[in-house]
């Protein structure tokens, strides 16, 4: 079977896609685990465009490349198309969780969830903190917990 997984954030250009990239990364070092990953941003302001440069530059040093995806806008059929949908903070999160259809047996978690070792409750925003390493250890750390989950 394989896990379907939905990572989103407010625009599409830092967070969510470098969660993407990452999660597909880590998971190819678990071969017993098939997932789809993808991602989408609550607002529809950068869809089409490719991840932030900053972003695409930090994430490309440790390894990861974010050039090939697209930022998309959530939608309500997103819940019937994922198992799981990965909030990067609490705003993101109570939108995804008001465009919940009703019976929508679909998770709706936070990636700090998924990382409690790290005491944050959120994924910052690298676009206006302009902390891209911050984003990414807290990326890595909350994927490898994901994977450990998707493995028990």
């Amino acid at each position: 079977m394989t896990y379907r997984i939905l990572f989103v954030c407010l625009g599409n250009i830092c967070r969510s896609p470098t969660a993407e990239a990452v999660l597909r990364t880590i998971a190819a070092e678990h071969p017993s685990l098939s997932l789809h990953v993808d991602s989408a941003g609550t607002s529809d302001w950068h869809v089409g465009d490719p991840p932030y440069g900053p972003m695409q530059d930090a994430a490309r040093t440790r390894g990861y490349d974010l050039s090939s995806l697209r930022a998309r806008q959530f939608v309500a059929e997103d819940f019937t198309r994922f198992d799981l949908i990965v909030a990067m903070d609490e705003s993101n999160q109570e939108n995804i969780k008001r465009m919940q259809p009703k019976g929508s047996k679909t998770r709706v978690e936070l990636f700090t969830d998924f990382a409690p070792d790290t005491g944050m409750d959120h994924i910052p925003d690298p676009y206006y903190t302009r902390n891209f390493e911050e984003t990414l250890d807290l990326v890595e750390a909350a994927s490898r917990g994901l994977i450990a989950e998707l493995a028990r």
